[in-house]
């Protein structure tokens, strides 16, 4: 899986800041700080995780959007700085996607070929309620099982469905997620830590 398939639209903050702000316990004069990446930052940076001395990386903030299947994303959820800025949404859009395309190539073609016949049947019956309700009719049972069909729906939806959100988290919570994830079974977490291998000065992360 390529690095492209799961990430896009990245942004990184706070990068020379930080590397100041981490010279600042061993200075009396802060004019004198500078951005210059030192020895002393790399250490720091390179740190044992739950240390705290590669406290700094929590300011190289790092926004991106990621696509995951709902497999992946149950295990992203784990990470508590790993924010959620905003995502796509099943709940409210999930008989609008292009199912032909919304899921990864290891889901079954059967699968996908039973939630495009349930789609289609709930859409139908929308239509069917539009109609009927145009015509003065009682639609109250209609809506009912059109209730019935989108649960069956949105409980149908197999693990390899993929959807974006816009991402926010920072370089320690990245060394966190990189070290657990870069030999993961699942190709989408591979190509994510692939990504996190191409930030700027990406060993103060994976290391030398």
């Amino acid at each position: 899986m390529r690095i492209e398939d799961v990430i896009s639209q990245v942004n990184v903050y706070g990068f020379n800041e930080s590397i100041k702000g981490s010279k600042y316990p061993m200075a009396v004069d802060l004019s004198k700080v500078n951005d210059e990446i030192t020895k002393t930052a790399r250490v720091l940076a390179s740190a044992k995780q739950g240390s705290g001395h590669d406290n700094f990386l929590n300011g190289i903030i790092v926004q991106f959007d990621l696509t995951f299947t709902n497999k992946a994303w149950v295990e992203a959820e784990r990470y508590h700085f790993l924010d959620f800025v905003s995502s796509q949404s099943t709940m409210h859009r999930i008989t609008k996607f292009d199912l032909d395309k919304a899921y990864i190539e290891y889901t079954d073609p059967r699968i996908i070929a039973i939630m495009k016949e349930k789609v289609a049947s709930y859409n139908a019956l929308l239509e069917q309620i539009e109609t009927m309700k145009k015509e003065g009719n009682d639609v109250k049972e209609l809506n009912e099982e059109a209730k019935v069909k989108y649960l069956e729906i949105l409980y149908s939806n197999p693990a390899g469905f993929r959807l974006t959100a816009r991402m926010t988290t920072n370089y320690r919570q990245l060394k966190t997620i990189y070290a657990q994830r870069k030999t993961h079974r699942l190709p989408e977490w591979r190509a994510f830590c692939d990504w996190v291998e191409t930030l700027p000065e990406a060993s103060f992360i994976v290391g030398q």
